[in-house]
């Protein structure tokens, strides 16, 4: 089983009691989850019995603690999860609509996530082969985005696969930014990219999904999955494209639908020992391919299901294959 490294963001989602569209005089409470794309990616890893690691940094604060803890109890290695007292562990303040779908508010400028350096990867993190996990969260600040882009780089050298969820927060970059520079600027660096279809639309703003897909494989890209919701999952390669329809489930709570579809599909190809090299041998048969998608999907169509990021992903034990 290939090591897994997530890297990046470690927060408490604050889970509102009611959903957005209530306006009653009910006082609205909120209760804390473990959560953080790439710490989702890390327990949707850890809880499925894969090697995972967290790697980043928390606060010392009552929320880094429980962040660790959280971790820990979801499988998942926390030797790579610095800690810091120069900034609290982030937070997101999330509410529900009636069909379950999120918006989030987030307190995080600055926050301990964020003050992760470049020098603070160690190289022995990346002695063994693995699989490099990110998202663009970590690009939002030119601080954060050099530590980011080292650590890619050292997977790299290391033979490590690299994992690309876009996973775009708008509310996150600072004004009059541009976020499709260094997100494009990543996307050229990685071997596997997961999409929304919003995220596609963004990328496509001035050109069209056809042109962007072509760009991501000609920059090296071996495969390309774009997610929407619970219609069909869409994959290209420069050898195939399909597509796979995920289960029929009624949605609790979308919050980590698609860090539990990317975290499961990351299991399988760690589970293969599925190293850069041998993403073509898998992506030439398209049968294995869809078997770990159709996995991955059966993780994604779990979350939903269940509210909150951690407590809603499965073990293998959930999952009705």
């Amino acid at each position: 089983m290939l090591k897994v490294i997530s890297f990046g963001e470690a927060l408490v989602d604050m889970l509102s009691s009611r959903v957005s569209e209530n306006r009653s005089n009910e006082i609205e409470q909120f209760a804390k989850y473990p959560g953080g794309a790439p710490a989702n990616v890390a327990a949707a890893v850890g809880k499925l019995g894969g090697n995972s690691y967290m790697a980043g940094k928390i606060g010392t604060d009552m929320f880094g603690v429980f962040m660790r803890q959280s971790l820990h109890e979801a499988g998942v290695n926390t030797d790579y999860l610095l800690n810091t007292d120069a900034a609290n562990t982030a937070l997101a303040f999330v509410s529900l609509d009636a069909e379950g779908e999120r918006s989030f508010t987030f307190y995080r400028n600055p926050s301990a996530d964020m003050l992760f350096t470049a020098d603070e990867f160690e190289d022995h993190w990346f002695t063994d082969a693995g699989i490099f996990h990110f998202c663009s969260n970590t690009l939002t600040a030119s601080g954060i985005r050099e530590a980011t882009l080292t650590g890619i780089d050292k997977a790299k050298a290391a033979g490590f696969l690299i994992s690309f969820d876009v996973n775009l927060r708008n509310n996150l970059w600072p004004a009059g930014s541009d976020p499709a520079v260094p997100i494009w600027q990543a996307l050229a660096l990685a071997d596997l990219v997961k999409l929304s279809q919003e995220e596609m639309n963004f990328l496509a703003a001035s050109t069209s999904q056809d042109e962007v897909l072509q760009r991501l494989l000609d920059s090296g890209v071996s495969l390309v999955l774009l997610t929407d919701g619970g219609n069909p999952l869409r994959y290209f390669s420069a050898q195939n494209a399909g597509t796979v329809t995920p289960p029929s489930v009624s949605m609790v709570d979308s919050t980590a639908a698609g860090d539990a579809f990317i975290g499961g599909f990351i299991y399988q190809l760690a589970a293969l020992d599925c190293q850069p090299g041998d993403l073509n041998s898998l992506l030439n048969t398209p049968d294995r391919l869809e078997q770990a998608l159709r996995f991955a999907s059966h993780c994604g169509a779990y979350a939903v299901s269940h509210k909150g990021a951690f407590t809603s992903l499965p073990g293998i034990d959930d999952l009705q294959l």
